[in-house]
């Protein structure tokens, strides 16, 4: 495992020079701003508004006086999933990276809408900004890929004998993400004051503060709440189904940028020693790391915020999701310019049977 950060190459930079002298000139020339726009906020009135109302029916309160049959509570609750899916999508993803907003508190005060699915804007920016988009499919430093030994992401990772059923096995994983990550994965991040042996800045106290009440105030919503107005067997159905419903669809939708056939991973390890650097420099490294997928619909760009456009958010996470089609146009024709391989796959179904395939590569003996 990469015990350091690692330099990228110094090539001059010109691909992603004439890249951001396209892009600033977009912006300049049609006279818009980088942060999101009334497209952004009518989804945050969406999101914010609609999943409460979605909870006080689902849990069939009786002074609420909307009497709900169970079945409805549990469908219910597999679209209060797909409501933090799309919240998280959306709202949280562009205020942590500072794109939802000029303003800084507006940042701050929507990325903690995190919270809503019990985790911590804090802890998630460190491994999520710093670490993941710096050091994209970077073995030992990126943590999106240190599954193993449960699952094995690249070739550099070590091979054991029940991978080969792992492009089985990971749909069960991800059904259950969610659940690992709000109760197991952030409190280690927490106590370790690390992530993937990375040390975090240091927490102030209200940071600590929020830590805890998202935890609690979760556990008390979707945890304690089903299981007192539903009674124990349906509450923890309702739980489970909103758990799996959200975990399959934001596992995959990150899965797909960066682990098919088509993308580039690096063994951290290999530059380990001082003064080495990555091949690439870091725009070009972003681009070929990373696959957009299903960029022609509508609807997945509506609800995945733009993560379907993939590395256009890696070279410019600064800007809102808003504008990544308008962006694609611009970098497209750059990427054959100078000869960078850009991946895209054509839809949603053909991304995953891609993501099938590559998991399973990685399922036979190095």
């Amino acid at each position: 495992m990469a015990t350091k950060p690692i330099q990228f190459a110094n090539n001059g930079n010109d691909f992603f020079n004439e890249l951001r002298t396209q892009v600033d000139a977009y912006f300049t020339t049609n006279k818009i701003s980088k942060n999101g726009n009334w497209v952004l906020w009518r989804k945050t009135a969406f999101a914010l508004i609609l999943t409460p109302i979605l909870l006080v029916l689902a849990l069939n309160i009786p002074a609420v006086g909307i009497p709900m049959p169970i079945w409805g509570s549990l469908l219910l609750f597999v679209l209060i999933g797909q409501m933090h899916t799309f919240t998280g999508f959306n709202v949280m993803h562009d205020a942590c990276h500072n794109a939802f907003s000029s303003k800084g508190w507006v940042n701050k005060l929507f990325g903690n809408s995190l919270g809503l699915m019990g985790s911590h804007a804090f802890i998630w920016k460190f491994k999520h900004n710093t670490l993941h988009h710096t050091w994209t499919n970077v073995d030992g430093l990126d943590d999106d890929i240190a599954k193993a030994p449960i699952l094995r992401h690249c070739e550099s990772q070590p091979f054991k004998p029940y991978h080969k059923n792992q492009h089985l096995y990971m749909f069960f994983l991800y059904g259950i993400s969610i659940i690992f990550w709000m109760y197991a994965n952030d409190f280690m991040k927490y106590f370790n004051r690390a992530v993937n042996e990375q040390p975090m800045p240091k927490m102030t106290l209200s940071e600590h503060l929020i830590f805890w009440a998202a935890k609690i105030g979760y556990t008390l919503l979707y945890v304690v709440a089903p299981l007192y107005f539903l009674g124990i067997g349906w509450g923890f159905a309702c739980y489970m189904a909103m758990q799996i419903s959200m975990g399959i669809v934001l596992s995959l939708v990150f899965q797909l940028a960066h682990a098919v056939e088509t993308t580039h991973f690096e063994n951290g390890v290999e530059y380990n020693m001082s003064g080495e650097r990555f091949p690439n420099e870091w725009a070009i490294h972003q681009v070929v790391t990373t696959n957009n997928f299903s960029t022609k619909s509508a609807f997945a760009t509506w609800f995945m915020g733009g993560l379907n456009f993939q590395i256009e958010h890696h070279l410019f996470p600064n800007i809102s999701h808003v504008h990544y089609p308008a962006l694609n146009k611009i970098l497209v024709p750059l990427c054959e310019k100078y000869n960078v391989k850009y991946n895209e796959m054509p839809t949603f179904g053909y991304a995953v049977r891609s993501h099938i395939r590559y998991m399973k590569s990685l399922g036979e003996a190095a």
